[in-house]
């Protein structure tokens, strides 16, 4: 057989959360796929990820953060189906809790912030509540009495990463997706006319390092690793940075009960799996690529939870986690065709790829159909919000 008959419909480049859900969305509608990954699958920014579903809480002021809060409104309303989907497949749960997220004021400078916060979402028509601290209380017996305000958002929820990317992992055996570890990307490989992306070139330092493997199709999703992919011109790329985050992995001896559902504070945030263990994070620090963790971050974490939550210091520390999350300048993702034909980009999550999964499968199958109007649910617009070439360099002015 050939090697052009042997190449692939798709080739996805990252296999985390979002190359999972691409790969086996399009295995569904008939695609051959392979996945390469540089490292071992899901071991990267979304092995270390919290899974709060909480376009609410994460509502930003701006124009990027309305971009982004569209689209993980709409994420957030397929995550049920989504979930079902993957356990009916595969007989794997994947920890989806409708608990709800609580925003909580530790003093008056942070009750004003909070207050300019729930007008803001009353402005966007989000539903949220203001909580009186002897309210949010109720609700979270757990919290300091000394906390001065709280937001309630109902409608945010939260999964378990780990678990969702054994899921997907199994979803795309299951499928036929062919998935290849420990295989990175060099570079991508164009036509003569270097117009259309033609297939990858492998990296590494074993036999495979070199060689070309052609596709019909290539999307990039290798998060923060995607600056490491040569062969595209200035005006093909997406800016991507790496953004440190540590995260810590907490169990309650007693078992559950400390938290019923997700409670979020200036600088981080508690979210219960149900079982007593809880995640704590995460630190937001540009370091680069260094994933040693520190000390300072980790203080910081613990004391500021302690001041929320003070049982936290009852609780054991089972794991300390550091990942880079996908970056990009306006901290939005990009999301869909390229500037070269055969190319797709579904990358730059920042702290929302476990939120955006579902949408952001659904938004590159479209594009790969070339159906970019056919959005999930008839939204227009999606893509739009997302479009990898808004990074584009501007066109110089003839005569400049």
């Amino acid at each position: 057989m050939s090697e052009k008959e042997r190449a692939p419909d798709l080739i996805v480049v990252g296999g985390g959360v979002i190359g999972l859900a691409v790969a086996w969305r399009a295995r569904e509608q008939g695609m051959s796929v392979t996945v390469l990954e540089r490292g071992e699958l899901g071991r990267g920014t979304s092995h270390v990820a919290a899974g709060m579903l909480a376009p609410v809480a994460e509502a930003e002021f701006g124009e990027a953060g309305r971009r982004v809060l569209a689209l993980g409104l709409r994420s957030a309303e397929m995550w049920p189906e989504f979930a079902g989907q993957l356990t009916d497949l595969t007989g794997l749960e994947v920890g989806l809790r409708r608990t709800g997220t609580l925003l909580v004021a530790r003093d008056d400078d942070e009750a004003r912030e909070l207050d300019r916060q729930i007008a803001f979402r009353e402005s966007l028509g989000l539903r949220s509540e203001r909580l009186r601290p002897s309210e949010a209380r109720a609700l979270e017996p757990a919290i300091a009495p000394t906390i001065r305000l709280a937001l309630r958002a109902p409608d945010d929820h939260s999964v378990d990463p780990r678990a969702v990317l054994s899921a997907l992992r199994r979803a795309c055996e299951l499928s036929g997706v062919e998935l290849r570890e420990h295989t990175p990307v060099a570079g991508v490989e164009t036509d003569e006319r270097g117009t259309r992306v033609t297939g990858v070139m492998l990296g590494g330092p074993d036999g495979s390092a070199g060689a070309l493997r052609r596709a019909g199709a290539v999307l990039i999703a290798a998060g923060p690793w995607v600056q490491e992919i040569a062969g595209l011109p200035r005006h093909a790329r997406v800016p991507v940075r790496p953004v440190k985050g540590q995260i810590l992995r907490l169990r309650d001896p007693a078992g559950p009960g400390l938290l019923g559902g997700v409670v979020r504070f200036e600088g981080g945030y508690l979210v219960p799996r149900g079982d007593g263990r809880y995640v704590l994070g995460a630190t937001v620090q540009e370091r680069g690529f260094n994933l040693a963790p520190e000390v300072g971050g980790v203080y910081e974490l613990l004391r500021d939870a302690h001041e929320v939550v003070p049982g936290v210091s009852e609780l054991e520390i089972e794991e300390l986690s550091v990942g880079l999350r996908p970056g990009t300048p306006d901290n939005a993702p990009a999301i869909g065709r390229g500037a070269l034909d055969g190319l797709s980009w579904a990358t730059g999550h920042h702290r929302n790829g476990i939120l955006l999964a579902p949408v952001t499968a659904a938004l590159a199958m479209a594009t790969l159909a070339g159906e970019e109007q056919l959005t999930p649910g008839g939204e227009e617009g999606l893509l739009e919000a997302c479009d990898p070439l808004r990074f584009a360099p501007a066109p110089v002015a003839s005569g400049a």
